[in-house]
C-alpha cells in the first residue's frame, strides 16, 4: 500500500531567522556600538537639515550620582518627543545636559573630607573648586553612559555642562542683565537657611518633613496701654520654635480678632491677668493649667476687639538683662493673625520670619542679625550667646537653655515636647532649615520697568504658553502670584560668582558696561576661577580703585544657573542645530517651582517672554503598592538593574504604556505584563517578516483590484495612522503605544493574520488574493516598523536591518505615508461582531471535542431580516470565521446532527447553528469540502497549486 504523500513542503509557511526570543540585555550594546560607529546622531541631522525645527531643550539633572528610574522616564519621554518628531519629518535635535555647580555636589566634596578629617576652610578655593569640578565630570561621564544604554539618541559627544567657562560666562551676563536693567538688589530679609550647609537654599531646595517639637507660651507683662486694666497684666504669645524668643522685638494682634483678659488667682505668677484670644481660651486653659476666675472680672468690660490693642506696649520676660532686652516690645497689627491655633497673639521676630519682618519694618523695628550662619547666637548676644545650634531639639527642650531660663524668668507659663507639625528641611542634608536675615541679592517681583513688573511680564507668558497637562498652568500660575522676591546669593564656594563691585560709601553696585565686559571676557575665558582678588582691578580699569570697593564673593543660586541654559544653549551658536525660544520644556511636576519657573523668570526679565514655548510635565514615579521610592524602605528600582534583566526596550515601553502625566508606578508584576506586551508587538513583526520573505515588486496591484479585507484593513491602517499623529501632537503617549498594540493585537493577530493564514499558507503565489495580502502585510510593515521605532528603539533597528540588512538605519525614516482607503467601518464593525458570536460558540464545542478545529464546523446563519441577510451574504463568512462552510437563511433554522445555538450581541438580529461537516479533509488546507473525495485527498485548490510545484520542480 503506497504511503499517503506528505504535503507539508508544500505548505508556503512563513520564514524568518528573526528569532522569537529577544535577548535584548545582549542585543542592545551591539546595536548600540554600531549606531555610536555609523554617528547616526549626526546622519540624522544631515538628513533633516533645512526641515521645521522642533526644539527640546533638555533640563540639566544634577551630576552627583547613578541614573535612577525617575532619570530613566524623564529621558526616555524627551526621546520620545524628538524621535517623534524627526518622524514626521522635523529637524528635532537633542543636546543633553548637566548642572554642576551648587551644593549637592559640593557637600559631597565636603563628606569626603570630613572622612579625611580636612576642614574645606583651609583649603584654597582654587583647589576646592577643582575637586568639585571633577566630581561633577566623574558622574557626568556616568550617566551619560547610562542615559546613553536607555537608547536615547542625543549630540553626546557634545552636551552641554554648567561648569563649562562658555557657560558659566553667559551665566554671568545673564546676571549683568539683570544689573544694568535695575532689575537687582541688596537688602536683608528672612531667607530659607541651612545652618548644616551655611548657606541660603531656594524653595525648592526644601522638602517638608513631620517632626515633634517643644511648644511654649510665654508671658510678656503689658507696661503701658490706652487700656488701663491692661496694664500689669500679661500678653500670652504661643510658638513652637523657642529659639526665636531670644530675638523677639514685639507682638502683633489681628485687628478683627476678639481678646479676652481674665484672671488667674493662684499660679507661677501668683494673681494676675491673662491677655488671649477668645476663641482660643480654652485651649490656652488646657495647656497652662490657667484657672478661670470670674468674680473680679466682667466678661463685657474685659473683652477687646484687637483694634484697641494699638498703643499698648510689652516687655520682654528677660528684661533684667538689659540692653535689647529691655527695650519696650510694641505690640502691632498684623493682618496674618489668626485664631486656628495658639493663642491669638504672635511674638515678632524680623530676623526669623517674612510676617514678622514685613510687620516690624513698617515701624521702623529692623533685624539684630543675632544668629549666625552655623545656627549659633553670635558671642556677643546679651543671652545665650555662642549657644546653639538652634535646630538642636534639646537646646529647645523643655528643660533646655531657653525654657530654663524663661522659667526663671517668671514668664514661662507651659511647655511641651509633643507638638506635631510639618516643618522644612534642606532635601540635600536632611537637616531642618531656619528662616534667618541675612544681607543677600534680590531680583525683585514688584518693581516697574518696561513693560510692567516681573511677575506681570511672568503671568503674561504664563498665560501664553501651552501646558499638557493643563493643570501646570494653575500650579506655576499660582506660585508665581504668590512669590517673594527672588534670592540669587548663596554662601558657597562652588558657583557662579556674583560679579559685582558695590562701592564701600553708597552701598550701591558699579553698573558700567566697559566694566561688565571686561568681567564676561574674563569668565568665558578662564571660568568661575577668574573671578577673584588678584584680577579685581583689572576689570576695573583705570577709571576706579579697587580700594572704594567690596568685591562680592557670594555665588549665584544655581537655579539661576539652571534658569539661564536657555541663553548658553540655545542662542550661543555653538550648536547651531538649536533655535531660541525652544518648543518644549520637559521635566517632573516638581519643576513648577524649580527649573520651568527660574527659567521662566529669567526670560521674563532678559527677554520679555518665556524661553518655551509649551511646558509638559510628567509624575513621579512609586512602587507596585503606590508608595514613594525610599532607600529607607528598600523599594527604590534601579533602571540599570533593569536593563541588565530584561532590556532598554522594556523600560521604554513601560515608560510610554503609562499614564506619565500623573503618579504611576513600576514592579516586577508591572514589568511582567509590559514584558508580555512586548512579546506580543515582537511576535508581529517576527510574523510580518516570515510572511513577507521573498516579497518583490512584482507582487503589487492597485488597491482598487484588491479584496474588500484588504482595503478594510488599509482603512483601518490609515485610522491608526491619524490616531498616532494626533497622540503625537497631544504628547499623549499612552494612547500612541496602546494604540499600536491594539492594533497589532486585535486587528492584526486575532482578526487579519488569521483569516488570511489559509491563503498565505495554501494559494498559489500568484494568486491575487495571496498577492493582495502580502502587499498589505508588506505596507504594514513599513508603517508599523516606523510606528514602533520611537519606542522599541533596538527591537526596530533589529527588525529592519533582518529584511534589510547593511541598510541605513530605521530611525533615519520619516513617517510613512499610507494609502487612503474608504471602507464601510460600522458594516465591518458589526461583521467581526458576527465572527466574535461564531468563535465564542465554536470554542466549547472543541473544548469537548466534538469539533477538532473551525474549520470542521459548518455554521448556518438564521436571519430575522433581509437586511441582516444581506449583511451575512455580502462576504465570504465563512472564511471570515475559519469554517468549512457557512450559508445564512430566513426564517426557522435548519436540524442539524450537532447543534449550538448562539445570540449575536450585535446590532442585527441573529442565531448561529453549528455542526460538525460530513465531508473529507483536504489533506495539504485541511478545510474539509464536498469536493475532497476522501481523507488526505487534495482540493480542487491545493491540486493546482501542487501541480505547479511539481512542474517547477522537475524543470
Amino acid at each position: 500500500m503506497t504511503e499517503p504523500r506528505d504535503f507539508r513542503p508544500t505548505v508556503f509557511l512563513p520564514k524568518t531567522d528573526f528569532p522569537m526570543k529577544a535577548g535584548l540585555p545582549q542585543k542592545e550594546p551591539v546595536i548600540l556600538s554600531r549606531w555610536q560607529d555609523e554617528g547616526i546622531y549626526r546622519k540624522l541631522r544631515e538628513a533633516r537639515a533645512g526641515r521645521e525645527k522642533f526644539i527640546l531643550h533638555d533640563g540639566p539633572p544634577y551630576a552627583n550620582g547613578d541614573m535612577h528610574i525617575g532619570h530613566a522616564l524623564n529621558h526616555i519621554l524627551k526621546d520620545m518627543v524628538c524621535r517623534t518628531q524627526t518622524l514626521l519629518g522635523k529637524d528635532a535635535p537633542y543636546v543633553p545636559g548637566w548642572d554642576c555647580h551648587g551644593l549637592p555636589i559640593e557637600w559631597k566634596v565636603e563628606e569626603e573630607y570630613r572622612k579625611k578629617k580636612k576642614n574645606k576652610d583651609e583649603v584654597p578655593p582654587r583647589e576646592f573648586r577643582a575637586e568639585c569640578r571633577a566630581y561633577a565630570q566623574k558622574w557626568v561621564d556616568v550617566q551619560r553612559e547610562q542615559l546613553k544604554r536607555l537608547g536615547i539618541n542625543g549630540d553626546w559627544d557634545n552636551p552641554y555642562l554648567t561648569m563649562d567657562s562658555q557657560a558659566e560666562g553667559t551665566i554671568v551676563r545673564e546676571l549683568l542683565k539683570f544689573a544694568e536693567s535695575g532689575q537687582l538688589y541688596r537688602g536683608a530679609k528672612p531667607v530659607m537657611w541651612s545652618p548644616v550647609e551655611k548657606t541660603a537654599l531656594a524653595e525648592a531646595e526644601v522638602e517638608y518633613e513631620d517632626i515633634v517639637s517643644t511648644q511654649i507660651d510665654v508671658a510678656f507683662e503689658i507696661v503701658e496701654s490706652p487700656i488701663a486694666e491692661l496694664v500689669g497684666a500679661y500678653a500670652v504669645i504661643w510658638t513652637t520654635t523657642p529659639w526665636t524668643i531670644p530675638v523677639n522685638q514685639a507682638l502683633a494682634y489681628g485687628p478683627e480678632v476678639e481678646y479676652t483678659l481674665f484672671m488667674q488667682t493662684d499660679g507661677p505668677l501668683g494673681s494676675c491677668s491673662f491677655l488671649v484670644a477668645s476663641d482660643l481660651q480654652d485651649e490656652f486653659k488646657r495647656r497652662t493649667g490657667v484657672g478661670f476666675e470670674q468674680s473680679n472680672f466682667n466678661p463685657r468690660t474685659y473683652q477687646f476687639k484687637g483694634s484697641d490693642l494699638a498703643g499698648t506696649i510689652c516687655r520682654h520676660p528677660m528684661h533684667a538683662l538689659g540692653g535689647f532686652f529691655a527695650k519696650p516690645r510694641p505690640m502691632l497689627p498684623g493682618d496674618f493673625v489668626t485664631t486656628d491655633s495658639g493663642t491669638g497673639l504672635v511674638h515678632m521676630a524680623p530676623d526669623h520670619g517674612e510676617d514678622d519682618f514685613a510687620l516690624c519694618k513698617a515701624y521702623g523695628i529692623e533685624p539684630v542679625f543675632a544668629v549666625q550662619g552655623d545656627g549659633k547666637y553670635r558671642e556677643d548676644w546679651g543671652w545665650l550667646g555662642g549657644q546653639g545650634s538652634v535646630i538642636n531639639p534639646k537646646f529647645n527642650a523643655p528643660d533646655g537653655p531657653i525654657c530654663s531660663d524663661l522659667r526663671e524668668a517668671g514668664g514661662l507659663l507651659a511647655a511641651s515636647a509633643d507638638y506635631k507639625h510639618s516643618y522644612p528641611h534642606s532635601w540635600r542634608s536632611k537637616a531642618k532649615v531656619i528662616y534667618r536675615c541675612t544681607p543677600q541679592w534680590f531680583v525683585p517681583m514688584d518693581r516697574e520697568a518696561e513693560g510692567g513688573t516681573l511677575r506681570e511680564k511672568a503671568t503674561k507668558a504664563i498665560a501664553d504658553t501651552r501646558f499638557v497637562p493643563e493643570k501646570g498652568r494653575n500650579r506655576i500660575g499660582a506660585m508665581v502670584e504668590g512669590r517673594p522676591d527672588w534670592v540669587l546669593s548663596r554662601q558657597r564656594a562652588w558657583g557662579v560668582p556674583i560679579t559685582l563691585f558695590v562701592d564701600r560709601k553708597t552701598g550701591q553696585y558699579l553698573n558700567d558696561p566697559e566694566v561688565n565686559a571686561r568681567i564676561v571676557a574674563a569668565v568665558m575665558a578662564g571660568g568661575v576661577d577668574a573671578w577673584d582678588e588678584e584680577h579685581a582691578q583689572e576689570y576695573l580699569g583705570d577709571k576706579y580703585k579697587l580700594e572704594d570697593y567690596e568685591r562680592v564673593t557670594d555665588i549665584l543660586d544655581v537655579w539661576f544657573d539652571s534658569g539661564s541654559t536657555h541663553a548658553f544653549v540655545l542662542e550661543s551658536g555653538r550648536w547651531p542645530d538649536l533655535q531660541w525660544p525652544a518648543n518644549l520644556y520637559l521635566e517632573g511636576s516638581d519643576q513648577h517651582r524649580g527649573w520651568f519657573q527660574s527659567s521662566l523668570l529669567e526670560s521674563c526679565a532678559t527677554r520679555g517672554r518665556a524661553p518655551y514655548d509649551a511646558v509638559l510635565t510628567h509624575g513621579f514615579t512609586m512602587d507596585q503598592k503606590g508608595m514613594k521610592m525610599s532607600k529607607s524602605l528598600g523599594n527604590t528600582i534601579s533602571p540599570i538593574d533593569l536593563m541588565r534583566d530584561y532590556g532598554a526596550d522594556i523600560l521604554r515601553l513601560w515608560a510610554l504604556s503609562v499614564d506619565f502625566t500623573e503618579d504611576h508606578r513600576i514592579g516586577k508584576e508591572i514589568l511582567q505584563g509590559v514584558a508580555d506586551q512586548y512579546r506580543k508587538l515582537r511576535n508581529t513583526y517576527r510574523y510580518l517578516l516570515g510572511a513577507l520573505e521573498g516579497f518583490t515588486e512584482d507582487e503589487r496591484l492597485p488597491v482598487a483590484e484588491m479584496p474588500e479585507l484588504e482595503q478594510y484593513m488599509l482603512g483601518l491602517l490609515g485610522k491608526l495612522d491619524a490616531t498616532l499623529r494626533q497622540a503625537v501632537e497631544d504628547f499623549d503617549y499612552n494612547t500612541y503605544v496602546r494604540a499600536l498594540t491594539d492594533f497589532c493585537n486585535e486587528d492584526l493577530s486575532a482578526f487579519f493574520f488569521d483569516i488570511r493564514k489559509d491563503s498565505l499558507y495554501c494559494d498559489a503565489p500568484s494568486d491575487a488574493k495571496r498577492r493582495a495580502y502580502r502587499i498589505v502585510l508588506d505596507t504594514l510593515f513599513h508603517a508599523l516598523v516606523r510606528y514602533g521605532a520611537p519606542v522599541l528603539v533596538f527591537t526596530a533597528e533589529e527588525v529592519w536591518q533582518s529584511r534589510y540588512p547593511g541598510s541605513d538605519s530605521v530611525h533615519l525614516l520619516e513617517w510613512p505615508d499610507v494609502p487612503a482607503v474608504t471602507v464601510d467601518e460600522a458594516r465591518w464593525t458589526e461583521l467581526r461582531a458576527l465572527r466574535q458570536t461564531v468563535n465564542e460558540a465554536i470554542e466549547p464545542l472543541r473544548r469537548e471535542k466534538a469539533l477538532g478545529s473551525s474549520l470542521e464546523a459548518e455554521v448556518v446563519g438564521v436571519s430575522y431580516n433581509s437586511e441582516t441577510a444581506a449583511i451575512l451574504g455580502s462576504v465570504d463568512f465563512a472564511e471570515l470565521t475559519i469554517v468549512s462552510r457557512f450559508k445564512v437563511v430566513e426564517g426557522q433554522p435548519e436540524a442539524m446532527s450537532l447543534e449550538t445555538v448562539a445570540e449575536t450581541r450585535g446590532l442585527h438580529p441573529v442565531k448561529f447553528e453549528i455542526g460538525r461537516s460530513t465531508d473529507h479533509k483536504c489533506g495539504r488546507c485541511w478545510r474539509l469540502l464536498p469536493e475532497v473525495t476522501e481523507d488526505g485527498a487534495l482540493c480542487a485548490r491545493c491540486e493546482d497549486v501542487v501541480a505547479e510545484i511539481d512542474a517547477g520542480a522537475a524543470a
